[in-house]
């Protein structure tokens, strides 16, 4: 069996491994997520263990592995032949292509910058020390990335030099850089205070911190070249403290000031150009207020991060804009340790779930924490939270024992009835139980052979349905099927990323 085929990913450091080596590694992990986008959308099971038959051209494909599947081999003239990173990239995109009827040779590009961009990973945790902080060190430990994006790492094609120093997964920390916007071009709404804590504005402007890297992206654009050049724009030079950016890459955090600031970003990150919208700032401030009270009603210890306000220039809108969001410490309970929910699926140093021996106690106390909350904000207040993997954080005690979740992002929170009651709904079943309960599960019954953990998890949704009078509890405990977003359909067909098509996959919940 090939080295590679063995590898468990976790974000394993690889120190004693050659560059060949590495190679290998980054073609195991960016191979993961896109097998499991294939096998999702674009194949179906054949009753033989890890063969699938691809719908478009009726080709079988084997896969080892069931949560993260690995060693491709593709059946031809009655063998099968293991494919390569180049050669999977290859038949996914013919698939796509027969099976939609419509060319895409941008996807094709991501896939294989995705697994560049790994590969430079790796290396750079080869020679780097990690953050000492277990919150950080959680934030920073998404090697991998999502596990159904066919392009999770990507980081618009360009050379390493240009954004390894701003990755999260290389532990990168770095100082923002500081302009002074005049004050007649600036734009702001909400509470954005803690920016002028950054430094000194001089008189008649206003602080504006900016991410290295857009502004590099953005430098060039006449509007922020002219009002550099007219003194509406100035450059103070970089913050005295480093930041630390955090899963999500364009946000970063600020240990000392426990502050969490969100930047545009010019570049794709899984399906989107991750710039701070116009439309989206502009009903942000309303989103978020409703989201805070419909937690802050709540009678447990469940927090939302709440996205306080924004600043940026009027000449130039969403490309300098800086979001405020709260910081930890005032909402964590006592004692209590943040960790990024999707680093205890990919695995990091210190993860809480190394220490167990039973996980049941462990399961039972993460439903209780992370289900309710979301439940009661959509039945009580009309509010979905996007509760996916990376936008949940779970605090776990000193035994490891999670006694608080917290929640963020308003940008990805949909209202009542800005959006249909069915499709909330489905929204948030998909990122709360698909996209993240599912995940556990899957790592719990991995690690511990002979674990079920879905009966813990339908007596969590059947109480709190139960609490909350949602019919629809009792509906997605019956259902056959639960949605599953299709990432790589939605890229190759260049939907927006907010335009979310669902495949039906296997109810767990209904054989439970």
């Amino acid at each position: 069996m090939d080295r590679m085929d063995r590898v468990d990913f976790k974000p394993t450091v690889f120190p004693q491994l050659t560059a060949g080596d590495m190679d290998a590694a980054a073609d195991a992990y960016a191979a993961a997520p896109l097998l499991n986008c294939l096998l999702r959308e674009l194949a179906d099971p054949t009753g033989e263990p890890g063969v699938f038959r691809l719908r478009a051209s009726g080709r079988e494909l084997r896969v080892r592995g069931t949560r993260r599947p690995f060693a491709p081999e593709l059946r031809a003239d009655g063998a099968r032949r293991r494919l390569t990173h180049p050669e999977l990239i290859a038949l996914a995109a013919g698939e796509l292509r027969e099976f939609t009827g419509v060319d895409n040779t941008g996807l094709p590009a991501e896939m294989t910058d995705s697994r560049d961009v790994v590969a430079a990973l790796l290396r750079a945790r080869a020679r780097t020390t990690p953050p000492e902080d277990p919150y950080l060190r959680s934030e920073q430990s998404l090697i991998m990335g999502h596990p159904y994006h066919p392009a999770p790492k990507t980081r618009g094609g360009g050379p390493a030099s240009g954004w390894l120093p701003y990755a999260p997964e290389a532990y990168a920390r770095f100082p923002l850089e500081l302009l002074a916007v005049r004050e007649d071009a600036v734009v702001e709404e909400g509470d954005t205070r803690a920016l002028d804590a950054l430094g000194r504005a001089p008189a008649g402007y206003r602080l504006l911190p900016a991410h290295p890297w857009q502004l590099t992206l953005t430098g060039s654009i006449p509007a922020i070249r002219d009002a550099f050049a007219d003194g509406r724009l100035l450059r103070l030079g970089p913050t005295a403290r480093p930041l630390w950016p955090t899963a999500a890459i364009r946000t970063l955090y600020a240990p000392e000031d426990d502050l969490f600031v969100k930047f545009s970003l010019d570049v794709r990150i899984t399906n989107d150009i991750r710039r701070l919208w116009r439309h989206d700032l502009l009903k942000m401030r309303a989103t978020d207020a409703a989201t805070a009270a419909a937690f802050a009603a709540q009678d447990g210890p469940a927090a939302w991060l709440g996205d306080r306000g924004y600043r940026t220039a009027g000449f130039a809108f969403e490309e300098l804009a800086v979001l405020v969001r709260d910081g930890l410490r005032p909402h964590l309970l006592p004692g209590a340790t943040p960790l990024l929910a999707a680093a205890l699926v990919e695995g990091f140093d210190g993860s809480p779930l190394d220490r167990l021996t039973d996980p049941a106690d462990w399961w039972h106390a993460y439903l209780r924490h992370t289900v309710p909350p979301v439940l009661e904000a959509f039945a009580r207040h009309g509010v979905v939270v996007e509760a996916h993997l990376q936008n949940t954080l779970v605090a776990v005690d000193g035994d490891g024992m999670p006694v608080q979740a917290l929640f963020r992002d308003a940008e990805g929170v949909k209202l009542l009835p800005e959006v249909t009651r069915a499709a909330g709904w489905e929204r948030l079943v998909y990122c709360l139980v698909v996209n993240h309960l599912s995940e556990l599960a899957a790592v719990l019954a991995e690690r511990f052979p002979g674990t079920d953990p879905w009966p813990a998890v339908r007596g969590e949704l059947r109480r709190c349905g139960a609490d909350h009078d949602l019919p629809e509890v009792a509906a997605l405990l019956t259902s056959p099927t639960l949605p599953g977003k299709t990432n790589l359909l939605l890229r190759w067909t260049s939907a927006d990323g907010a335009a979310a098509r669902y495949v039906p996959l296997p109810n767990p919940l209904a054989g439970t």
